[in-house]
């Protein structure tokens, strides 16, 4: 039987973002608060799937994540798995590692809740987790995390434009449109680049 959880306990939203992109790393945000159900679904009021939302109110957002974390009321980290890292060992292995290092990040303890999107999960060991299907679509604080996530990711793959300015990631962000597909025809792959994602590439 699991442990009740305790009135006090944190709440952790967890999203990852860029599993499908041909090039730069995967990314997972985890967000922690000690708020209340009602007081950060009020906080977070008209925050959107972070796919569905444009560039501009991702930037707000995480813009607002900010003065919170300052102000003590969230705490969170955004963590990183290179393309070397996925070719090695896989997109699912990349993910469960970016899951966990965010957790010990920011200190998430075995009795805290832990609201995960989709597919992701805890070990056993953390006895108050909830996968939610959608639930960047449907849970507040997930949708944080993918935000923030998907935030810092972009930043951060834009970046590479400068280095690897063939490939369009400013615009693409690594992901596999068509020009970004003809550019590697062209150029060939780059040291970011998932080799085991380009394996099949059809360039029509």
């Amino acid at each position: 039987m699991r442990n009740r959880l305790k009135k006090d306990a944190y709440t952790v939203g967890i999203d990852e973002v860029g599993r499908g992109p041909l090039a730069g790393p995967v990314a997972v945000g985890v967000v922690r608060t000690r708020l209340a159900r009602k007081e950060y679904s009020e906080l977070l009021r008209g925050i959107r799937d972070s796919k569905k939302a444009t560039e501009k109110e991702r930037e707000k957002w995480y813009a607002k994540a900010q003065v919170w974390k300052k102000a003590g009321s969230i705490d969170f980290t955004v963590v990183f798995q290179s393309a070397s890292y996925i070719d090695r060992s896989g997109i699912a292995q990349a993910i469960r590692w970016c899951v966990q290092k965010g957790v010990q990040t920011i200190h998430g303890a075995f009795d805290d809740e832990y609201l995960l999107d989709g597919g992701l999960r805890l070990p056993e060991e953390f006895m108050h987790q909830k996968t939610i299907i959608r639930g960047d679509s449907t849970e507040p604080l997930i949708a944080l995390a993918a935000t923030i996530a998907k935030v810092v990711r972009d930043r951060k793959t834009k970046s590479y434009a400068k280095k690897y300015p063939a490939y369009g990631f400013a615009d693409n962000k690594g992901y596999g449109t068509y020009t970004h597909r003809h550019a590697i025809k062209k150029f060939g792959l780059s040291a970011i680049h998932r080799k085991t994602f380009c394996k099949k590439l059809y360039l029509k």
